[in-house]
């Protein structure tokens, strides 16, 4: 899956969709930020509704580093976004 890249703080995130399809289909979209790798790996989830392109690898593309580091900000930790029910249910491991 095509994703973004965007540095934080000096810490690498990569920036995926999340997979998760709600009842809006185009009008939101989720996404998984990830830092780390193993054991030390950490998710957050958002969901965004696009203004521009209304498919998730167009919509991502459109989106400027700013932008996609407000979305982090905004974010949830694994444990506590729906969208991470499915790593969990998928029996992947997870960050803190």
């Amino acid at each position: 899956m095509p994703g973004r890249i965007i540095e934080v703080d000096g810490e690498r995130w990569s920036v995926i969709p999340s997979g998760r399809v709600t009842p809006y289909e185009r009008d939101e979209f989720g996404l998984v930020f990830q830092a780390g790798t193993g054991a030390e790996r950490v998710r957050r989830f958002v969901r965004y509704s696009p203004l521009g392109a209304r498919r998730w690898d167009a919509s991502l593309a459109e989106l400027s580093d700013a932008q996609l580091r407000r979305l982090l900000v905004q974010s949830q930790p694994e444990w506590t976004s729906p969208d991470g029910l499915l790593t969990r249910a998928r029996g992947e491991r997870g960050g803190r």
